[in-house]
């Protein structure tokens, strides 16, 4: 079993910056790729970046790219999500997910495991 818990959302205006974290438990997380997503009421989850076991490889949604990066302490099991440059569009609730394979995905179905996420707010 593999928790995983965000912290690090909140309120901030636009154009400001957040950095997420996501600490999970296991004494295997560096063989873990690692997911970030967010949804909002009433659409589907999307898929904003995923970041390899060694993090070695990101991939981001077109919508972040250049604004938001993913990064990785493995002996701290911790995932980030450093997000710059903020729009209000990017409000949402922000979830990580563990991938046990290893390789990073886009598609939330890849995902074994999920955090329950926090908010995000970007005021205009």
């Amino acid at each position: 079993q593999v928790q995983l818990v965000e912290s690090g959302g909140g309120l901030v205006q636009a154009g400001g910056s957040l950095r997420l974290s996501c600490a999970a438990s296991g004494r295997t997380f560096s063989t873990y790729a690692m997911g970030w997503f967010r949804q909002v009421p009433g659409k589907e989850r999307d898929f904003v970046a995923a970041i390899n076991w060694s993090g070695g490889r990101t991939v981001y949604a077109d919508s972040v790219k250049g604004r938001f990066t993913a990064s990785r302490d493995n002996a701290k099991n911790t995932v980030y999500l450093q997000m710059n440059s903020l729009k209000p569009e990017d409000t949402a609730v922000y979830t990580c997910a563990a991938d046990l394979t290893g390789t990073t995905h886009a598609a939330p179905l890849a995902y074994h495991y999920w955090g329950q996420g926090t908010q995000v707010t970007v005021s205009s």
